[in-house]
């Protein structure tokens, strides 16, 4: 039955005060797996350049006269140099004055608020910057310089669709693998980028890759036992893997939740550093209104210490 007339209820009535709880839900993704995974490392210039070395391929007939003349010296073996540039990530934050001292629920400064949530959103910026297939470049006219990621510095251990083709270090900058044809995400696929890296001496245990590709690595034929019983307990369904024990070691297989979309890394964490030609930076800009402006940066590039450690499975859908 509906309320008697002149019943005053809450629909109707006046003055009835907000029920703003003291607290802000906030769901993003803000880890940075990649960069917490790798080395840190200290850059010295706008342009960081490192040296490379390989082997000569074995001969297995190397053999020698008794007496021989010594001759002339086998070629020597010379070093690569490349490099990468510094990129500057910044974030630009400001706050009234009035915004400052009002009553504000969940939070007390909402100065320092935007500050926390601008150097999340920085770090992820650095995060999809590293991991991803981005070109480097250097300064010019109103182009700013920037990082190669990961995935373009591979060439050697590359599994790429039809019509896809490595980017790569060559005269002073890395270029962007190109796309190929996408294909489905095997383990015969993973198997044959763990194996090219294995043959040239790389020793990568961590792999990378979008929630998708996740869900179909751990349909992976392999796991004996889907179910277990822990004592006392309700049955428990295996449906991940967090380790792949492969024929050329175990690798640890991880999700990324917004770095990855069509390629799995598998990668050596050694053999990646973030160099920092200026770290983590926050200051106050000059005023020029009612209220505060600040500035966050950060200058960093990803070394790269030798692309044939790592492999990439691209073009995945």
């Amino acid at each position: 039955m509906a309320a008697p007339t002149n019943m005053e209820t809450t629909t109707n009535m006046v003055g009835q005060r907000e029920d703003l709880q003291n607290v802000i839900h906030r769901v993003a993704p803000e880890k940075t797996p990649f960069v917490t995974s790798i080395g840190r490392g200290k850059s010295n210039a706008r342009y960081t350049d490192w040296q490379t070395e390989g082997l000569r391929a074995p001969d297995a007939t190397n053999a020698a006269l008794e007496g021989n003349d010594y001759g002339n010296p086998n070629a020597p073996n010379r070093t690569a140099r490349v490099g990468n540039f510094n990129q500057i990530f910044e974030e630009k934050g400001g706050v009234s004055r009035t915004s400052e001292i009002v009553d504000k629920a969940g939070r007390q400064s909402e100065k320092k608020r935007q500050r926390l949530l601008k150097g999340i959103e920085m770090r992820r910026d650095m995060e999809a910057r590293f991991i991803g297939n981005y070109a480097s470049n250097d300064e010019s006219g109103s182009t700013p310089r920037r990082s190669a990621g990961a995935l373009a510095w591979l060439e050697t251990n590359t599994s790429r669709g039809t019509g896809g083709s490595d980017g790569g270090f060559s005269s002073g900058v890395v270029g962007a693998a190109t796309n190929g044809t996408q294909r489905t995400l095997t383990e015969a696929l993973f198997k044959v980028a763990h194996a090219s890296a294995f043959d040239e001496g790389g020793e990568p245990n961590c792999a990378m890759m979008s929630s998708t590709h996740k869900q179909i690595f751990d349909g992976f034929a392999g796991i004996a036992e889907i179910r277990v019983t822990p004592s006392g307990r309700q049955a428990q369904i295996m449906a991940g893997a967090d380790v792949y024990k492969g024929p050329f070691g175990d690798v640890q297989i991880k999700a990324h939740q917004y770095g990855l979309t069509r390629d799995l890394l598998l990668y050596d964490p050694e053999h990646f550093q973030v160099l920092f030609l200026d770290g983590y930076k926050t200051k106050e800009i000059g005023k020029n209104s009612d209220g505060d402006q600040f500035l966050m940066t950060a200058e960093a590039t990803l070394k790269c210490s030798n692309e044939k450690s790592h492999a990439v499975v691209a073009d995945l859908t």
